[in-house]
């Protein structure tokens, strides 16, 4: 078994996939052509946007969309960082939503969160032990 990737359901893949290159210096690694699909450049494991359509076409039953959910859903995407205050003040400059701004935490690291446009909850964060 191995880790290929994560999906976030999303009103607009492209606008997602622009904001995380924005925000967090991602670039897009691919977009189909249908505009229902896309991937960051990420490493070996791609953080994935997908149609809130192919969401309703995969999940006939109803999921709950992170745009539309009033609070951060249980889930979170970690980037980690040497600098997390200046990941934090970019993420929010480009449109991000602070949820707790940069503290460090008893076990050494520092951490922040950060909610983007499209709902995903971000945690941005210092190497563990670092």
């Amino acid at each position: 078994m191995q880790f290929g990737y994560t999906i976030v359901y999303v009103p607009d893949v492209a606008a997602s996939l622009a904001f995380f290159e924005k925000a967090f210096g991602f670039a897009c690694r691919f977009l189909h052509e249908s505009g229902a699909y896309g991937e960051l450049e990420t490493g070996a494991t791609a953080l994935a946007f997908a149609s809130l359509d192919m969401g309703e076409m995969h999940f006939p039953d109803g999921f709950v969309a992170a745009s539309a959910s009033p609070v951060p859903l249980g889930v979170e995407v970690a980037f980690v960082t040497d600098n997390v205050s200046a990941a934090h003040a970019r993420a929010v400059s480009a449109g991000a939503t602070e949820i707790l701004a940069p503290e460090s935490k008893p076990w050494g690291q520092v951490v922040s969160y950060v909610r983007c446009p499209d709902g995903t909850l971000v945690e941005l964060c210092s190497p563990v032990g670092g």
